[in-house]
C-alpha cells in the first residue's frame, strides 16, 4: 500500500510557509481521536482578536503562504470572519478546518465575501449512526446541509474521513455520497495515533486486510471519475516499514499557534514533556522561528541517535515523527519505532498483533470530554 500524502518533501526555504491557527479548543463535538490535548479544557485564556492580528502580520512578513482556521471547532468563534478577512488583506491562502457546526449560510457568505479560498470539512461516515456515535452527538444531517451550503457559496471543499476500523468497510459508500456533493477533493486520513486517538488505538487500528480493501474501492473510484475529483488515501505508517517525513522536518515549513499563544512545531507537540514552547504574547514570530531552543531541538540532523545518524534514508524522513517517537519510546530523539530498523520496533508490532487478536477485549471509546481523564492519569498531580 502506498503512503499517499505522506511522501511530499518542500523546501521551505528557512521560512514557515503553512501557518496553522488553533482559534480554540472548545468543540461540541466529542470526537474520541481528537488532536487536542487530554487536558484540553485547561486552555482558557485564548488569544484575542487583535493578538490573532498580530500573529498574521508577522507571519506574512516572515514569508508564510498558507493558513489554516482550525480548533476544537473555530466557527465557535465569533471573530472568523474578521480575521479571514485580514488573512485575505496580507495576502493568504487562507483555509478553513471545521466539524461544521455553526457554520450557517449567513457566515459562509460572510466568509465568502472577507476571502476565505477553501473549507475543509469533516465527515465521519456515510451512515448517519455511525457519525453520531464517533463523534458522540446527533450531527449528521447538518454536515451533510452544511456540506451543501459549502458548494452553493462556490467553496472549493476537501471532505476529510478519519479512517478507523468502525468506518472503513463503508470507503465505497462515503465515496459515493461525495460524488453525490460534488466535492473537488476527499481525503481518507487514517486516524494518527495521538492524545485522545493513542487512548483508542485498539479500538480504531483497521487490519491490512481491511485497508487494502478500502484501497481498491478508491482506485476503482479513480479510474472511474479521473480528474472529476481528487482522492487521498492516507494509511497509518504503522503498516509501513519506513516512518512518515512527518512535517517535512521539525521546524522546517509549519508553524502552529494554539489558542493561548503557544508556538509549537506542529499541532501535536504538546505531547513531549520536557519541552517549554515560547507563546507568541512575549515573543516575536520570528525569534520564535529562527532562534528559540523548542523549534531548534530537532532541526538538522546533529540530535539524531542510530540507527537514524548514519541512515542514507534520513533526509527522507527525518528520522520520522518526535511525537510518535516520544509517546511510544519515551525519548523524542528515538527513532520513530514505526522504521524497522528502530530497535524499538517490536511496540508496532505488538500493536498490530492486539488489533489481530480475535480474543481482544473490547474496551468502551474514550470520547473526548471534559473530566474523561482523571488528574493522576495526565500526571498533573493537579
Amino acid at each position: 500500500m502506498p503512503k499517499d500524502g505522506s511522501e511530499l518533501s518542500l523546501d521551505g526555504s528557512g521560512i514557515p510557509m503553512w501557518l496553522t491557527l488553533e482559534l480554540t479548543y472548545r468543540c461540541p463535538l466529542h470526537c474520541p481521536w481528537c488532536s487536542n490535548p487530554l487536558d484540553f479544557e485547561k486552555f482558557r485564556n485564548e488569544l484575542t482578536t487583535a493578538e490573532w492580528k498580530r500573529v498574521l502580520q508577522e507571519g506574512r512578513k516572515m514569508g508564510s503562504l498558507q493558513l489554516g482556521f482550525t480548533g476544537g471547532e473555530p466557527m465557535l468563534r465569533d471573530d472568523v470572519e474578521e480575521l479571514v478577512a485580514e488573512a485575505e488583506s496580507l495576502g493568504y491562502y487562507s483555509n478553513l478546518i471545521t466539524s461544521g457546526v455553526g457554520l450557517t449560510p449567513d457566515r459562509l457568505k460572510t466568509l465568502k465575501k472577507n476571502g476565505l479560498k477553501q473549507i475543509q470539512l469533516s465527515l465521519q461516515s456515510s451512515d448517519r449512526d455511525i457519525t453520531n456515535a464517533l463523534v458522540g452527538a446527533n450531527v449528521f444531517d447538518e454536515k451533510l446541509a452544511v456540506a451543501r451550503d459549502i458548494k452553493a457559496q462556490g467553496f472549493p471543499m476537501v471532505l476529510n474521513v478519519p479512517v478507523c476500523k468502525q468506518n472503513v468497510a463503508l470507503t465505497r459508500d462515503i465515496l459515493e455520497l461525495a460524488e453525490e456533493l460534488q466535492v473537488e477533493y476527499i481525503e481518507f486520513a487514517n486516524i494518527q495515533y495521538y492524545n485522545w486517538a493513542l487512548l483508542n488505538r485498539a479500538e480504531f487500528l483497521p487490519t491490512r486486510e481491511e485497508l487494502e480493501e478500502a484501497e481498491e474501492a478508491v482506485i476503482e473510484t479513480r479510474q472511474r471519475l479521473g480528474n472529476k475529483m481528487a482522492i487521498y488515501f492516507v494509511i497509518p505508517d504503522y503498516y509501513d516499514s519506513r516512518p512518515k517525513a512527518c512535517m517535512n522536518g521539525w521546524g522546517a515549513i509549519h508553524l502552529t499557534i494554539g489558542p493561548d499563544g503557544a508556538a509549537l512545531p506542529c499541532q501535536e507537540s504538546r505531547v513531549i514533556k520536557g519541552l517549554e514552547f515560547p507563546n507568541v504574547r512575549e515573543h516575536s514570530l520570528d525569534w520564535i522561528w529562527n532562534q528559540s531552543p523548542v523549534f531548534n531541538a530537532f532541526r538538522g540532523d546533529e540530535w539524531m541517535k542510530e540507527p537514524c545518524r548514519s541512515c542514507d534514508e534520513k533526509e527522507k524522513d527525518h528520522g520520522g515523527c518526535r511525537c510518535q517517537a516520544f509517546l511510544l519510546t519515551g525519548d523524542a530523539a528515538n527513532t520513530d519505532p514505526v522504521c524497522s530498523k528502530s530497535p524499538m520496533h517490536g511496540v508496532i508490532e505488538a500493536c498490530i498483533n492486539e488489533t489481530y487478536d480475535r480474543h481482544r477485549v473490547q474496551r468502551p471509546l474514550v470520547f473526548r470530554r471534559k473530566g474523561a481523564i482523571t488528574t493522576e492519569f495526565l500526571g498533573t498531580g493537579e
